[in-house]
């Protein structure tokens, strides 16, 4: 099985700054890779994707503030969070996916359009307080 694991999750002020990131122990089945995130009562939510051609998608809710991005040669995915909110306060999970291949879908491969990725780190939390 791939292991995922994450890193950089921390207390802050509400407008500050974290980054995430997330290391694969290889390439192999990260063709798909996103952040997701789960507040105490709430469901788990995704919140930034992305596939190896460098595709990404963003929940509403962190658009313009949170960047997601990677490093094929390092097998490593980052979030890169700016202004944060307190509402941004969850357990932060890493995960990956080879995808589906279909040339329907940039690249020649679907991504798990939710949280059926097939593959997850233990998490880390994040908490931005006002």
């Amino acid at each position: 099985a791939l292991q995922l694991t994450e890193s950089g999750g921390g207390s802050v002020q509400a407008g500050g700054t974290l980054r995430l990131s997330c290391a694969a122990e290889y390439a192999y089945s990260t063709v798909c890779m996103a952040w997701f995130r789960q507040a105490p009562g709430e469901e788990r939510e995704g919140v930034a994707s992305i596939d190896r051609g460098g595709n990404t998608v963003y929940a509403d809710s962190v658009k313009g503030r949170f960047t997601v991005s990677r490093d094929n040669a390092k097998n490593t995915l980052y979030l890169q969070m700016n202004s944060l909110k307190p509402e941004d306060t969850a357990m932060y999970y890493c995960a990956a996916d080879r995808g589906v291949q279909n040339t329907a879908c940039s690249g020649g491969f679907c991504c798990p359009k939710n949280a059926d990725y097939h593959y997850w780190g233990q998490g880390t939390q994040v908490t931005a307080s006002s």
